[in-house]
């Protein structure tokens, strides 16, 4: 649930809809696989392969990754900083990585790259909860190991407060189960393979398991003692409902599991149930479980309505009419685009260029809530939210550029008519459905803080950029990449008193808060990032289209 630099992880198939079938498995790019340069071709898959074997054998732990290492290893990050025995499973972990494996392999046919593949499915499967999603993160050194350090590095990142806790369960957020469970549901449909029977099927149950009778998905699940935060909420924060969809959507097409339809159509009710009363028609990050009343989540997300939340709801009912043609899907959306215009700020207002809406709106008043932060630590600071637009914390944005009037153009197109569709709804058996050929060559809305969000490529890139890309892999088979995101290391036990210095709008606080941060002075390292932003692009220049 991180928001750094406001950018959201992922958009791996699709865009703000969030719809897997409004055109982005219908239709994917398939590029020309003659680039008109044999020499030029066979040197870059020289250059994959030195790059993916490097990956394998010199960074990879057990199969997975973390996103940013030094070279001589000394130190490795995901969001946090990691011990050796850690791999991550936020994007873009372990399993982006394995969707890079099997993408190369479709390009080139090469066995290596499904092997490759493999050998992450089996990191995967060791760091699968029994309850069959995932943490954040898994340390094969064991549940001992995992708590000290939620103990220390986690409980220490001031901003990063899902790491202040260890309950042992797995999580929606970040797309890190979701991720995990598309791409072992790839792996199995190349071969169906045995070995990934029983890990694609605990992945499934624990969508379903998880889901509440009235379709919401938690947070966090299986419930555990002790609990003290917002795990047990209706979710859409991270769009949890809307990966669980596409992920139950994938799996009633390819695998024809009708308990997947079912929780989609339960999972569909949960919208218009929990969208609240006019003139404040929105919906809030999270909902409680039974009330279905709003819920504050993370001390920077207060009880409040949520802007983007909002909009990513409507258009997601909006797909839902298309699916189904029931008007009761969108029969609400006028109310909540009136409420959105409503809070929407003049342009002497906007405090952020083309960021017309505040995040958080206070329920009752209609007045922007702005979260800001005192002290210099996880024990010494605290946020608060207030309405003064001055000096707000700018690790989560507090304003957000909202494309309401698309939003708007487009329910005025389908209102006017019940859908029409060319093709059988995705609800139904019938319907067109194929798995894209590539994952990462799409719009790929992660970042490891080194290299910029939504970078993957997504046409053949030019003959210099190929080139470019050959020459500067170095000699031990990775591309040197500033490291700009770096954290303090643990320091022992914050002190109570705030350090000197002001931080209320940096990333990190004082030398005790873990913190990731944006560093003035990078090391040049290895990005996961960058090593998947740069592989997508070679692979659509090498792509065989077999």
């Amino acid at each position: 649930m991180s928001n750094v630099r406001n950018t959201s992880r992922r958009a791996l198939l699709a865009g703000v809809s969030g719809s897997v079938f409004t055109g982005a498995c219908a239709s994917f790019f398939r590029p020309d696989a003659d680039t008109g340069n044999s020499e030029l071709r066979s040197e870059t898959l020289r250059t994959m392969k030195r790059a993916a074997r490097f990956m394998r054998e010199r960074v990879a732990y057990r199969g997975g990754y973390v996103w940013s290492y030094l070279p001589d290893f000394s130190r490795r990050w995901g969001e946090m900083e990691a011990y050796p025995t850690m791999i991550w499973m936020q994007p873009p972990g372990t399993a982006t990585v394995g969707h890079l494996y099997l993408d190369c392999f479709h390009a080139t046919r090469d066995e290596f790259y499904y092997q490759a593949a493999m050998e992450v499915a089996e990191g995967l499967i060791a760091a699968q909860h029994p309850a069959g999603g995932w943490n954040y993160l898994h340390d094969f050194a064991g549940e001992e190991s995992a708590r000290r350090w939620y103990d220390t590095i986690g409980r220490c990142g001031w901003r990063l407060e899902e790491f202040h806790h260890y309950y042992g369960n797995a999580t929606f957020d970040d797309a890190g189960t979701s991720e995990a469970s598309q791409f072992l549901l790839r792996l199995y449909l190349e071969r169906r393979s045995s070995r990934l029977r029983e890990p694609l099927e605990r992945a499934v149950r624990f969508v379903l398991d998880s889901q509440y009778e009235n379709g919401g998905w938690p947070q966090r699940f299986p419930r555990v003692a002790g609990e003290v935060d917002y795990a047990p909420y209706i979710t859409f924060n991270d769009a949890v409902a809307d990966e669980n969809i596409k992920f139950l959507l994938m799996v009633y097409h390819t695998l024809g599991d009708e308990r997947a339809l079912a929780a989609i159509r339960r999972a569909m009710e949960i919208f218009p149930a929990t969208q609240q009363p006019a003139p404040q028609a929105g919906w809030s990050l999270q909902h409680h479980h039974e009330t279905l009343a709003p819920m504050g989540a993370r001390s920077y997300e207060p009880l409040s309505l949520a802007t983007h939340t909002t909009a990513g709801n409507i258009a997601q009912m909006l797909d839902f009419y298309e699916w189904t043609g029931e008007r009761r899907f969108i029969e609400r959306i006028p109310e909540a685009l009136a409420w959105l215009e409503s809070v929407r700020l003049r342009d002497d207002q906007v405090q952020l260029q083309g960021r017309h809406y505040p995040t958080f709106i206070e329920i009752g008043t209609n007045r922007a809530r702005i979260n800001h932060r005192r002290g210099s630590n996880s024990a010494s600071g605290e946020y608060y939210w207030d309405y003064d637009v001055a000096r707000p914390i700018t690790h989560y944005g507090q304003w957000r550029p909202l494309n309401v009037e698309a939003l708007r153009v487009r329910y005025t197109l389908l209102s006017e008519t019940v859908p029409v569709r060319q093709t059988p709804s995705p609800l139904s058996p019938q319907h067109n459905f194929r798995l894209p050929r590539f994952f990462t060559t799409r719009t790929i809305a992660v970042s490891d803080l080194n290299a910029a969000a939504g970078d993957g490529a997504t046409e053949v890139p030019a003959t210099e950029r190929i080139m470019a890309l050959n020459a500067s892999l170095n000699a031990e088979g990775y591309w040197p990449t500033p490291l700009t995101a770096t954290s303090n290391p643990y320091a022992g036990e914050p002190p109570e008193t705030p350090s000197p210095g002001d931080f209320a709008q940096t990333l990190v606080g004082d030398r005790f808060d873990t913190s990731p941060y944006v560093t003035q002075t990078p090391v040049t390292g290895i990005s996961t990032a960058a090593f998947i932003q740069n592989m997508s692009s070679l692979l659509l220049s090498v792509d065989s289209g077999e």
